[in-house]
């Protein structure tokens, strides 16, 4: 491990300001919503992670506070204290209230690093009420506090480091409340799958979360680092091989690690990552993974004659089908595409990846004929399926996109043809079908009844699914095409709702439609186009009143009847206590309703579709890996992985209806 000395403050380079943050938060942490709040997070805890990188660090822990704060602790070499040569100040107030005032742009400070521009720091001061950074450097401790980016006082000795860790770096901050007005609290699951990729994309670190307010603690060390990562991904599919490839070499002054597996599965899974920090919206490196992956694979399947002379080349889509892999690539200087790094933009990163994969999966597929032979054998099926889905879908894709032209005969379709004020109601049953279509508003509400339970693609290709009734009917109405073929442009509703008993049958159908939509078309989900209706379970009737007052669960139902018996005492009124509760408010039935078709037409409007009156649940994809985990769990094949989950999950379940 390199000495400490070698982190000084002539490394800190400072590029311009601060005043910029607190007037425009979103252009440093993409929002300031919970997207935003949990960026503060990550930009401390990403400096541990780069100490790490770096050699310096072995953990790096969360702790949510009870009063709000978060407390962020690694044992990294503490920023330097000394005097900055520019500023005049302490270079732990440079790096805290300068914009672009970090040690990760001159070369000495760090090899590779996640954070582009050295932002963090400063930022999260600038949007914090206040800010506590303790340092621990050569045993000593020091001691600085902040109000909204502004020092309370200059940066001051306070003792000795503590004995288990003479080097390191704390942060406490509370978030702005008048700069994240939606919340101001984290949430620990979120906080817990961060750290688990620090600790994948890192040898040798822990990470740790504890809370507070509480008690739960939890910590991550993966010996196997990005090889873990892959099995934790592929948990509840069957690996084609237990063997996971793995390859970590460098090129020039970067470092290029892939693990990856195939599994039974029809999706990819791929993860990428430069300097440990996620790109969602790929980049380089996964531009050059999967172009030497296909190339690979067909470059096998010809050699050993899987592949006939005259067959076309497997598509990049048949070679990647039921893959899961994990690219890492570290390197000097990172370009990313905004400054949440969603892309990495180095061209020469592509090369590299490209040259490693080429060579080290290629000796793979060789030594390996076996499992060589099920890939290709998995990626020709793949190749055969996407034929004849191609071949289905070029049969059933309506040409139109907003004219209506053959649309299935059970949507009964809305007069608007504005896409914005257009919603599509996904209706269980014929019986609710009816009653929806004829309370509906039919200018923007169009309805399609759903007969049965919807087929379960996280089990079938896309050719099976083409084949399937009521996916067709979903897929032309929605308008936006399938598989390669589709385009959000195309979409005919900004509103796609799903309209479901309240009951297990419902709550299943809700489910594979949704496994439809994450897996199918996640796009539409992630536009905010996805809802789920929540009709009433309760009607509570009043004498000799038209209007009936509905509950839309149990909860609500026992705050309401509390509210309306305590107002019929305050205001006189003769209630008994022996009555039951609804008849102590003033009504003479209560009534429970467990299916849509139980409402009629004027009811159903009224509480469920009214845009005025209804509730709606808007469907987000917080944790896509996590959304891929579950549905992979409740969907899939792996019998013992529902089960386990159902009896793990039954007792937070009440008045179960079967």
């Amino acid at each position: 491990m390199a000495q400490q000395k070698q982190y000084t403050a002539d490394q800190i380079q400072v590029l311009e300001g601060l005043e910029p943050v607190r007037k425009r938060p979103g252009m440093y942490i993409g929002s300031t919503g919970v997207e935003g709040l949990h960026h503060l997070v990550w930009e401390i805890v990403d400096n541990g992670i780069d100490e790490a990188l770096a050699g310096y660090a072995t953990h790096v822990q969360v702790e949510m506070l009870a009063d709000g704060g978060i407390k962020v602790m690694d044992d990294g070499r503490g920023i330097p204290v000394d005097i900055h040569p520019k500023t005049g100040k302490s270079t732990v107030e440079t790096v805290l209230t300068v914009l672009h005032a970090g040690g990760k742009f001159g070369g000495g400070g760090y090899k590779v690093s996640g954070g582009l521009h050295g932002v963090g720091l400063s930022v999260v001061n600038a949007l914090s009420t206040k800010l506590i950074v303790d340092v621990y450097r050569e045993g000593k401790a020091y001691h600085q506090e902040y109000e909204r980016g502004v020092p309370v006082a200059d940066l001051k000795p306070s003792g000795k480091a503590p004995a288990d860790r003479p080097h390191g770096t704390d942060i406490t901050f509370y978030p702005d409340a008048t700069i994240f007005i939606e919340t101001q609290t984290l949430n620990y699951d979120t906080i817990i799958d961060h750290l688990r990729h620090g600790a994948y994309l890192t040898k040798g670190i822990r990470t740790s979360i504890y809370n507070e307010k509480t008690g739960q603690k939890y910590s991550f060390y993966f010996e196997g680092g990005i090889r873990s990562y892959v099995h934790h991904l592929n948990v509840g599919k069957e690996p084609v091989d237990e063997d996971i490839f793995y390859v970590d070499k460098q090129v020039k002054e970067s470092q290029v690690e892939i693990a990856m597996q195939y599994t039974d599965s029809f999706t990819e899974t791929i993860k990428q990552f430069a300097n440990n920090v996620v790109n969602p919206e790929g980049g380089s490196h996964l531009t050059g993974f999967r172009t030497a992956l296909t190339r690979v694979v067909n470059d096998y399947a010809r050699k050993q004659g899987l592949l006939k002379e005259k067959e076309e080349n497997l598509s990049g889509e048949d070679c990647r089908e039921g893959l899961t892999a994990v690219i890492l690539v570290k390197l000097p200087d990172p370009q990313f595409e905004g400054q949440t790094k969603g892309k990495l933009g180095n061209p020469e990163v592509r090369g590299y990846v490209e040259q490693v994969m080429n060579e080290y999966f290629g000796y793979y597929l060789e030594e390996h004929p076996a499992v060589a032979k099920k890939i290709v054998g998995k990626a020709l099926l793949a190749a055969r399926a996407r034929k004849a889905a191609r071949a289905a879908r070029d049969n059933i894709i309506r040409k139109g996109v907003l004219d209506g032209a053959s649309m299935p005969g059970k949507l009964a379709d809305c007069s608007s043809k504005d896409p914005s004020n257009s919603e599509l109601y996904l209706v269980e049953g014929d019986s609710a079908g009816g009653s929806a279509k004829t309370g509906r508003d039919s200018k923007t509400q169009a309805i399609m009844p759903l007969r049965g339970k919807v087929l379960n693609v996280e089990r079938a290709r896309l050719d099976r699914m083409l084949g399937n009734a009521e996916i067709l009917n979903l897929i032309k109405a929605m308008g936006v095409g399938i598989g390669d073929s589709f385009s959000l442009d195309g979409l005919r509703y900004h509103r796609v709702i799903i309209m479901t008993d309240a009951d297990v049958d419902g709550s299943h159908i809700a489910t594979l439609l949704l496994t439809f939509f994450f897996r199918y078309m996640k796009d539409v989900i992630d536009a905010g186009h996805i809802y789920l209706a929540k009709p009433p379970l309760f009607e509570l009737v009043r004498q000799g009143r038209k209007n009936s007052v509905f509950i839309y669960d149990e909860a609500e139902l026992e705050t309401s009847l509390d509210d309306i018996i305590a107002k019929r005492k305050a205001e006189g009124l003769k209630v008994n206590p022996e009555d039951e509760r609804y008849k102590q408010a003033g009504f003479i039935e209560q009534k429970r309703y467990k299916g849509l078709g139980e409402m009629d037409a004027e009811q159903l409007f009224d509480t469920t579709m009214n845009p005025e009156k209804r509730v709606l649940i808007q469907v987000k994809v917080e944790d896509a890996e996590r959304a891929d985990a579950i549905f992979n769990k409740l969907m899939g094949s792996e019998v013992e992985l529902r089960k386990n989950f159902i009896q793990t999950n039954a007792k937070f379940v009440k008045d179960l209806d079967i």
